[in-house]
């Protein structure tokens, strides 16, 4: 059975950081891209950073490039999103996914609650 367990989120300042995590089970992690989205409130869940199955390549949306990285552990099977210079249209329920250009299993974890306010 396939999980997805997202962790990390919290409440920070503008201009503050945050570390995701999501811990995975139930499929071969370590040959699957791997990617974290988000949904705002009354907007569809979107793609915000994709990484390939070893490491060596990834994708960002453009409204995170340059403040989030994405990057992975294959022996821990967990994905990471490292999110800096956090902006208050960064608030949003994160979630990870398998796959690169859009999420390749149905269904999703609990997702983790990221809030940018002061």
């Amino acid at each position: 059975q396939v999980q997805l367990v997202e962790s990390g989120g919290g409440l920070v300042q503008p201009g503050g950081s945050l570390r995701l995590s999501c811990a995975t089970s139930g499929f071969t992690f370590s040959i699957n891209p791997m990617s974290w989205y988000r949904q705002a409130p009354g907007k569809e869940r979107e793609l915000v950073a994709a990484i390939r199955s070893a490491g060596t390549s990834t994708n960002y949306a453009d409204s995170v490039k340059g403040r989030f990285t994405i990057s992975r552990d294959n022996a821990k099977r967990t994905v990471y999103l490292q999110m800096n210079s956090l902006k208050p249209e960064d608030t949003a329920v994160y979630y990870c996914n398998r796959g690169w250009t859009g999420p390749a299993l149905s269904s999703w974890g609990q997702g983790t609650q990221v809030t940018v306010s002061s």
